[in-house]
């Protein structure tokens, strides 16, 4: 399972799962951190694995007694055979599970030179847009008045991400508010591989004075005549995707699963130091 795929939302093995795609993991571990077993012994961690797990299609174990998801366990897709659909939402704020909804969402496809633009649409978020918010993002009340809302979008975004590795500039923004408007609109959850454009950057680019969508873009030559637009900055991310994908291969990534590795290895780097300002790209 190397793309984004739709499933029923909130189950325990979902969360498991959630888990596992950042790589294989133990029983105790899963126990813990997922089942909330913290002080479960290595017997009992073990039953609870094969039996939310066991006969999950979606799930192996490894010959180490990990559990993996069956794509890190059959093997990763190589780099050049997937297809990464590059995501921007604007939103009227920044609280993905609370009050604030989504106000235009795009979808760019990206896959060898392949990068172009496959939805691109203002999304009525049912509830009033701040000033500020419009004066970073120009979208307006009046503009999203008469634009459907997310349930009439739903599918068709759905579509353009199947089966392809979810990608954004801050990935977990974007990620988790799609993922909290398909809750709504079709009682929905998300899962597969995702991919961060800010992870990678931190990773391949080191030194520069920040990893802001603006900064990365400039690093590359790439223009973007639509800053803090879905589709503009979808754009633009999806054409920095491609640089980072040749950076990569020339650090010896060839999979899917070695650019995970890679954007984990320096979030462990990271861990711990205190975030000092906002995430990159939240609006």
């Amino acid at each position: 399972m190397s793309g984004v795929i739709a499933v029923p939302s909130g189950t325990l093995a979902d969360r498991a799962l959630e888990r596992l795609l950042r790589g294989p993991e133990k029983a105790v571990l899963l126990a813990r951190e997922v089942f909330g077993l913290v002080r479960a012994p290595d017997a009992v961690a073990e039953r609870m694995a094969v039996a939310l797990l066991g006969a999950d299609p979606r799930v192996k174990r490894l010959p180490d007694g990990r559990w993996a998801v069956v794509a890190q366990a059959a093997g990763s897709p190589l780099i050049e055979d997937a297809a990464f659909a590059v995501v921007d939402v604007e939103t009227t704020g920044s609280h993905a599970g609370g009050s604030d909804r989504v106000t235009e969402v795009a979808v760019v496809v990206v896959q060898g030179a392949r990068c172009e633009i496959a939805i691109d649409t203002l999304v009525n978020p049912e509830r009033p847009i701040s000033p500020l918010v419009t004066s970073i993002t120009k979208i307006t009340n009046a503009m999203v008045r008469n634009a459907p809302t997310f349930d009439v979008v739903a599918d068709q975004v759905l579509a353009e991400l199947a089966g392809r590795v979810f990608v954004a500039h801050n990935v977990r923004f974007d990620w988790h508010f799609l993922r909290a408007e398909f809750g709504r609109a079709r009682s929905l959850g998300m899962e597969g591989q995702k991919l961060c454009t800010v992870r990678l950057a931190r990773q391949l680019i080191p030194g520069l004075p920040s990893y802001g969508l603006d900064v990365v873009s400039d690093y590359f030559g790439v223009a973007n005549g639509a800053r803090h637009r879905a589709g503009g900055d979808a754009l633009a991310t999806g054409v920095v995707l491609q640089r980072l994908l040749d950076m990569a291969r020339g650090k010896g990534a060839r999979t899917l699963l070695d650019l995970e590795q890679m954007q984990a290895k320096r979030n462990k780097r990271r861990k711990g130091k205190r975030r000092t300002s906002a995430p990159e790209d939240m609006i």
